[in-house]
């Protein structure tokens, strides 16, 4: 993409963007006819990077001229899924379907070829307001997505965090290390019920022959997130489209190395289709490492007419903020390169299509 030419189109839509990331996957040299008349079930549908799934799944129909015969939704608020997917209302292999996974009665009738459980609270603000929830999401869906997997033999891909990692000494960060989590910290809901849910998947496919492979995304960023997520890097964003000086509230010495939300889902499915059972994926940029004072100088950078800056402001955040104690998280990605992937979005392309998407 060429960020000239995206920076002078103003009026580029959201759902123009988003089109043009669903392209790009749909580009990958994958064995998407696994997927040809498949029924695959994606929890937490009306997500971030959940929706963006399903909107891939759905443009294989054009792009190959076949798709999966039907692709499940399953969602806790059904007006909110209605409305993301409104531009799909007419399409008879789309169904929305209201549940919650934390429910052991939810269940699919007919066959289930793929399930992909990324049902999951992911935002700071949600590990101190509803830990619990944060919990029974991962450990308590996982659970009930693999008991449907063993009755339909299904296959299963596991949206996890690099929050498994918890604080490691060793950069970049491969797949077998594992650093401190402090469990006396409400914090680590998230990372200790993501790590729970990967044990469980891996003793399932051990015990019942279900093949269950595990994405680990870091930092993933793109068009779709709430502007009031809580996370950094939304904040900034926020900050750029409302027109608002950007506020440090520290030294930003933190480095997170982001990844674009195309380069992500290509890297879901790669594993989907060819990754190994029982095997876990790091789904990162290693080559988008910045500080979060370098972030927000690229993103006040990236837009010199709003005139904008970044100010520095020592009051600390509010209590229902979770700061991250990890100091720097970057992901080694030789498993996911050797099955083939490779993220190609860098962060000025990126987050000048996330902030466009927005405007």
């Amino acid at each position: 993409m060429n960020i000239s030419a995206l920076q002078g189109s103003n009026g580029v839509a959201h759902r123009e963007i988003v089109s043009e990331d669903i392209l790009s996957i749909l580009q990958a040299q994958l064995p998407w006819r696994e997927l040809e008349g498949a029924t695959i079930l994606v929890t937490g549908a009306g997500g971030f990077l959940a929706s963006y799934f399903v909107e891939t799944l759905l443009a294989m129909q054009s792009k190959f001229g076949f798709g999966p015969r039907q692709i499940v939704g399953l969602v806790r608020n059904l007006d909110a899924a209605e409305q993301r997917f409104a531009a799909h209302r007419d399409r008879d292999e789309l169904c929305l379907l209201k549940g919650d996974v934390t429910d052991s009665s939810v269940a699919w009738h007919s066959s289930l070829d793929f399930i992909v459980h990324a049902a999951s609270p992911a935002t700071p603000k949600t590990y101190l307001t509803n830990p619990a929830g944060v919990i029974d999401a991962n450990l308590m869906g996982m659970r009930n997505m693999l008991a449907l997997a063993d009755r339909h033999k299904s296959r299963v891909l596991f949206v996890s965090s690099a929050e498994v990692y918890g604080q490691v000494e060793t950069i970049p960060i491969a797949e077998a290390d594992y650093g401190y989590l402090d469990l006396e910290s409400v914090r680590s809901c998230y990372g200790e019920a993501k790590r729970a849910a990967e044990v469980m998947g891996v003793a399932w496919a051990h015990q019942f022959g279900i093949h269950v492979s595990i994405v680990r995304p870091f930092h993933t960023y793109g068009p779709g997130v709430a502007l009031d997520d809580g996370r950094v890097f939304a904040d900034f964003v926020s900050d750029i489209v409302f027109g608002r000086d950007i506020v440090m509230r520290s030294e930003g010495t933190a480095v997170r190395a982001f990844c674009y939300v195309a380069d992500a889902i290509e890297g879901f499915f790669t594993v989907l289709l060819k990754g190994a059972s029982g095997a876990a994926y790091n789904i990162g940029n290693q080559n988008a490492a910045l500080s979060i004072a370098e972030l927000a100088e690229l993103l006040v950078g990236l837009f010199p007419e709003k005139r904008l800056k970044v100010v520095k402001d020592e009051t600390p955040r509010e209590a229902s903020y979770a700061v991250s104690p990890v100091a720097k998280n970057i992901p080694a990605i030789d498993k996911a390169r050797a099955l083939g992937w490779e993220p190609r979005v860098g962060p000025r392309e990126g987050f000048l299509r996330m902030v466009t998407s927005y405007q």
